[in-house]
């Protein structure tokens, strides 16, 4: 365990530039002393805890950790802080040096607010001597980050600090705090844990724990004699977790969550767009379906302008319900985003002012404006839907909703073969939620007249398969006549989820945006100024822009490249052949050309080694650490890669070492498989690797990892070149 990547993580909102830069005010120095007064006012005798035996082999554990949450009022501002204290004691050299070094983050200045934040440090001696650490002199400040170098630590030592974070957030009648979900445990094992919220008068609170996470209890309740509550709980002997990759922590380990919101009256509490209890004094521990349903109920009714729409539908003729939604959802797509994109750009790059050129332009701020406008053209066109709202498979199941956003709405259109549809983007597609949606439940909101919402129950959302989320290469491989490096041409194909990454990646918005204004007949923004002398003068300059735009994004996609392979590459070129926009089967399609250098190639006497693993790029490594997995395997999506590699022999040679090419494991999670031949002179080789699940029990993780390891050991792969 790196305790530097812990401590940026647990430190990450400590401290803002002015902390360090800043000579300190009387009234901060004063709080600084309250604040560690309150937190290190009671002394521990460390000597008397008792490491269990079970955890005696651990690095370090964590002997208390506090988290407390307060939310008040003091005079007319709406008052919340954060404290976080920890006491972790050391048992080996490797604790030692992970933990001698803090690394955080520099806080921004938040806009409108008063904030403070308060870090102390100090080391606990066996002996019972204390080191406090002078922050303030000793922490290096750099540009993003500080460092905070903690000396003289030994085994055995006990390193004590804690953070204060508080913000002060001016009157305010309605106020909706950000929303914390938070597990329990650390990498480091807990011998006792303690969490607690404390409130007043009108913070209305939404609150619970999971995963087996202890039962809240009420220290304190709001009454008329009390103005203030108090919930928490408390948790001993905490496991440690080493949070391996493909893990959701929030869905198996102890975790808490809560929303907070302020209402200074119920006038503003009607305002309100959260899951809150209807009384101040109560605790909302959960999100019944019908209350889901409440929320909702209003706010999706059809609504919009569709001038535009109509006009580009009218005279089209169309097979099916199905064709025309599809058609409807890619105008809007450009008419109301896509059109607006170069706008967007000389406006930045303060070319022109170009919004003067748009009559009365309709951009869709949220889901629900863009739901309301979309089930118009439903409804006048008498197509029925539903509007599906679900939660992403990381926050657990919709049944354990309790925070308002964490929901996702998705309508699905009741056509003969039902149609999915989420609030665009540029590359968003019919039928193409996001991935962490898909296979999971979710609440249909039924709509009756296409216009009504009179209904809630609980439906599937869609999944995907491992065949549609493909990427596949085609390597064409040539060798320079004297093996002093190669070229390679490699054609790029993906589909369904695994283009959405690519195609952030690979495209600009000039790769799209001059075929949607041929598509749909509209001007690039420059071609409506009416001024020649104007618009000449306009093009120059954007012209100049777009070039410079493409040599970045060129030096960047070639780092790009050279990176999946980690090798240095010359001469590269891209080229874009399908952008991949109008549904989740349509590819994204883009060729390359580079050269590599001799770092594939080994002389060995007459002959050559080529090293031809390396180029299906970087595999997944599986140390034997962690060839033993506890956790379960949560997967964003069952996805596939393929890679079709062809390579001229040169005359005078053959291939020797086919045979370590040919690899075949394939179970119930998914598989590797790589055949190789030579066919007129050319080695052709084709590998595939699939993940064919969302989610996998433990118990199958030596099957994943039986074909992972199958994958990174063609990854080393070589054949011989052997001169005839």
């Amino acid at each position: 365990m790196n305790m530097n990547k812990a401590l940026l993580i647990i430190l990450v909102f400590l401290m803002s530039a002015p902390t360090f830069a800043q000579k300190k005010s009387k009234e901060h120095l004063k709080k600084e002393a309250s604040v560690k007064a309150y937190i290190w006012s009671e002394k521990t005798d460390f000597n008397s805890i008792t490491i269990p035996s079970d955890l005696e082999d651990q690095s370090a554990v964590i002997l208390y950790r506090e988290v407390k949450y307060i939310y008040n009022r003091p005079h007319n501002s709406i008052e919340y802080t954060k404290i976080e204290h920890e006491q972790i004691k050391l048992l080996d050299q490797v604790a030692v040096k992970d933990f001698s070094e803090f690394k955080f983050q520099k806080t921004k200045h938040i806009e409108g607010l008063l904030n403070t934040f308060i870090l102390g440090v100090k080391i606990i001696k066996p002996s019972g001597e204390e080191i406090e650490i002078d922050v303030d002199n000793e922490a290096i400040k750099e540009e993003d980050e500080n460092k905070l170098a903690i000396p003289n630590l030994e085994k055995g030592d006990v390193l004590d600090y804690y953070f204060y974070s508080n913000i002060i957030v001016s009157e305010n009648d309605l106020y909706q705090f950000d929303d914390v979900e938070d597990i329990v445990g650390e990498h480091y094992p807990i011998l006792d844990f303690k969490f607690s919220l404390e409130t007043e008068k009108d913070f209305f609170v939404s609150l619970n724990t999971y995963n087996n996470a202890p039962e809240l209890e009420t220290y304190k309740a709001l009454s008329k004699e009390s103005k203030t509550r108090l919930y928490g709980f408390t948790m001993q002997n905490v496991a440690s977790n080493d949070f391996p990759r493909w893990f959701y922590p929030l869905v198996e380990l102890p975790a808490y969550k809560f929303q907070v919101l302020f209402a200074r009256t119920r006038k503003h509490e009607k305002k309100a767009d959260a899951f809150m209890p209807k009384e101040v004094t109560t605790i909302k521990t959960n999100i019944k379906k019908e209350e889901i349903f409440n929320l909702y109920e209003d706010k999706f009714r059809p609504f919009g302008n569709l001038g535009d729409l109509e006009r580009f539908l009218k005279d089209k003729d169309f097979t099916s319900e199905e064709e025309k939604v599809k058609e409807a959802f890619y105008f809007i797509r450009h008419k109301y985003f896509t059109n607006y994109v170069e706008a967007f750009v000389v406006d930045e790059s303060k070319i022109m002012y170009p919004y003067g050129y748009y009559k009365n332009p309709i951009i869709f701020n949220s889901d629900e404006q863009f739901i309301k406008f979309f089930a118009a053209f439903l409804k006048d066109n008498k197509i029925d839907y539903e509007i599906l709202i679900g939660t992403k498979r990381y926050n657990g199941p919709i049944k354990d909703l309790l925070i308002e956003d964490n929901v996702d709405f998705v309508l699905k259109i009741l056509t003969e073969n039902p149609l999915y549809i989420e609030h665009f983007n540029q590359f968003s597609t019919v039928n193409q939620i996001a991935p962490l949606l898909e296979n999971s439940k979710a609440y249909a909101l039924k709509v009756v007249d296409r216009k009504h919402i009179e209904d809630i129950q609980l439906t599937d959302l869609p999944a995907s398969n491992h065949k549609i989320n493909n990427t596949t290469e085609s390597i064409a491989i040539t060798l320079q006549e004297d093996f002093s490096g190669m070229q390679i041409k490699r054609v790029s194909a993906t589909t369904g989820h695994n283009k959405i990454d690519a195609q952030k990646d690979r495209l600009n918005f000039y790769d799209y945006i001059y075929k949607d204004h041929e598509k749909y007949g509209t001007k690039p923004v420059l071609d409506k100024v009416k001024k020649e002398k104007d618009r000449l003068r306009y093009k120059k300059e954007y012209k100049s822009l777009i070039d410079k735009q493409k040599e970045k994004q060129l030096e960047e996609l070639e780092k790009q490249t050279a990176s999946e392979y980690d090798l240095e590459i010359e001469d590269y070129t891209f080229n874009v052949l399908n952008n991949g926009r109008f549904g989740v089967e349509d590819p994204l399609e883009f060729e390359e050309a580079f050269t590599l250098k001799e770092d594939l190639i080994r002389k060995a006497g007459k002959n050559y080694i080529l090293l031809i693993g390396k180029l299906i790029g970087g595999q997944a490594h599986i140390d034997e650490e962690h060839k033993q997995r506890d956790n379960n395997i949560y997967m964003t999506y069952p996805r596939s890669y393929t890679n079709n590699i062809s390579l001229i022999i040169p005359e005078g040679y053959s291939v020797q070492g086919l045979e370590k090419l040919n690899k075949n494991v394939e179970n119930q999670t998914g598989g590797f498989s790589s055949e190789a031949v030579v066919t007129d002179n050319v080695l052709t080789i084709k590998t595939n690797k699939y993940y064919k699940n969302y989610f996998e029990p433990a118990a199958n993780w030596p099957d994943m990892v039986a074909f992972l390891d199958e994958a990174y050991s063609f990854y080393d792969d070589k054949i011989l070149l052997k001169k005839n």
